[in-house]
Formats: C-alpha cells, structure tokens, sequence
C-alpha cells in the first residue's frame, strides 16, 4: 500500500530555509540537499516502520549526506512530515507539533 505523503507547513519552511542557506554557501548544494531529503522522504512513505519511534507516536529519518532529521507521524493512509531538523537545535521545537 502506497500512502499518502503531507509535507507540513512548518516543515516545507524549514526545507526552504534550509535549502536557501546551503545554497548560499555553494551554488548547487541546496539542489543536493533537496535530493537527499527527497530520498528519505521516499523511504519513509515506502517503509515508514523501519525509522525508530521517538517521543511515543513520531518516528524519525536520518539524511545520508546532511546533519538532518526528518520527524513524521504514519498511519495507514498517510505519513505527515512534522519537520525537517537540523540534528544540533534544540529538539523541543519539533516535538511541539506532535
């Protein structure tokens, strides 16, 4: 069964800004960081029950290439991305979301 993925908000806003910056540091970078991201999106929405439970009902991806993490909650029809975190905040700003 294929879900549905849900990109939220807060999540599509941390994409861009992430995106802006590395492309700011390296033209291309950001495009490369959109992929990376793209992949694990990718295996969550095929295997959403392999990523580790976090904080009770969220489970969470690790990009190959950059220092993110992708937190999603999955049910039977859908994955939602709650958010796409740099691994060095602060962590209770994504659990907000939940």
């Amino acid at each position: 069964m294929i879900r549905r993925l849900i990109v939220r908000p807060e999540a599509e806003s941390e994409l861009a800004d992430a995106y802006d910056r590395y492309e700011h540091l390296v033209s291309g970078l950001g495009t490369e960081f959109l992929l990376c991201v793209e992949a694990v999106f990718n295996a969550v929405v095929r295997a959403p029950r392999q990523f580790p439970l976090i904080n009770g009902r969220a489970r969470r991806a690790l990009a190959r290439r950059f220092p993110y993490e992708v937190f999603f909650i999955e049910d039977d029809q859908r994955v939602v991305i709650l958010s796409v975190f740099h691994a060095r905040r602060n962590p209770k700003r994504w659990q907000e979301r939940i």
